[in-house]
């Protein structure tokens, strides 16, 4: 048995988590059988297995969003496009190009409140991990952080808030990445390469904690790829919990399908972290805006980057974040 066939061999108990999540939300049963159907119908291309056997393609990143603001309210008052952008919107773009499982990141303007990515992963057993947000200065972080564990997600979004050198300094933050390393929890930063010599430091001082850094630490998002940057990003990958995002090609670099541009910074990633520290993401619905596609995000790490072998594309577009956010 494969490193990566192993991972999903132990996810096969994700069924029984899912019926946890059911006595522990007091679903009916009849409520937790249709969430499985729809996730079988929705999670997996024509002619494959359903999501739980599957081997289909997983998005590491992934927002979702309801019009509905009587039920989920939005305690910070931000507009995105598109209006909405539920599982089911997303689904129809993710199924047709093989991708079968998804990494849901908890929106910025429902804040602290999770319910709706909770919902989801719930609804759709073994289809979605999540990464939540938290309030590191609450009383009782960990204790949040494990109950959230319980209801699907697998990682933290954390970020410097305008201080890039001292945000990781507080003792919520502490609290986080030790509870992190305890509960295999991904601490999930989104962050420019600015704020990585702290995260280099605080990997040091947590080195048993995950961590998985957003969209290639948003190098080139002013549309210039430097050096410095890039050897700040691989510096990090002498911390061996450490792992990047390749993702987000909508806003890096040239902006521009096929995005091979984006390949040098790529290759440079990949020497560093090798394929089993480095994970394909959308960072959808804002890939599939304005002329971006979501097939072209798939396309450039699995049909035109030459560097990458097979073995290569296999964790890039499944076996890493299969381990980091899906395995049991």
């Amino acid at each position: 048995m494969s490193t990566i066939d192993y991972y999903f061999w132990r996810r096969e108990a994700a069924l029984v988590y899912a019926w946890g999540d059911m006595r522990q939300n007091k679903w009916s049963r009849r409520e937790w059988l249709a969430g499985a159907t729809a996730a079988a119908a929705l999670g997996a291309p024509q002619g494959k297995k359903s999501a739980m056997t599957d081997q289909g393609y997983i998005d590491a990143h992934v927002h979702v969003w309801t019009p509905d603001t009587q039920r989920y309210p939005r305690p910070r008052n931000e507009q995105y496009a598109p209006t909405s952008f539920t599982p089911e919107e997303l689904l129809a773009h993710a199924r047709p190009c093989g991708v079968t499982r998804v990494v849901l990141i908890q929106m910025s303007f429902y804040g602290t409140d999770n319910r709706y990515m909770l919902d989801a992963i719930a609804h759709y057993p073994g289809v979605f991990s999540g990464v939540g947000i938290v309030d590191h200065n609450a009383p009782g972080v960990a204790d949040e952080m494990r109950r959230l564990k319980r209801l699907g997600v697998r990682g933290f979004r954390i970020t410097p808030g305008g201080q890039p050198q001292t945000w990781l300094d507080a003792p919520g933050m502490a609290a986080m990445w030790k509870c992190g390393a305890e509960e295999r929890m991904a601490m999930c930063p989104l962050v420019d390469s600015d704020a990585l010599a702290a995260i280099g430091r605080m990997c040091a001082r947590h080195p048993e904690t995950p961590v998985v850094i957003d969209h290639l630490a948003r190098i080139g998002a002013d549309g210039q790829i430097r050096d410095a940057a890039v050897r700040q990003l691989c510096d990090l990958a002498r911390h061996t919990q450490v792992h990047v995002k390749v993702s987000a090609f909508y806003a890096l670099g040239k902006k521009q399908y096929p995005y091979t541009d984006l390949a040098g910074l790529i290759q440079r990633v990949l020497e560093a972290y090798g394929p089993e520290r480095l994970m394909w993401a959308t960072d959808c619905p804002f890939q599939v805006q304005n002329g971006h596609t979501y097939a072209g995000s798939l396309e450039l790490v699995r049909d035109r980057l030459d560097f990458l072998s097979a073995h290569d594309r296999e964790w890039l577009l499944r076996g890493t974040a299969a381990r980091v956010f899906f395995a049991a």
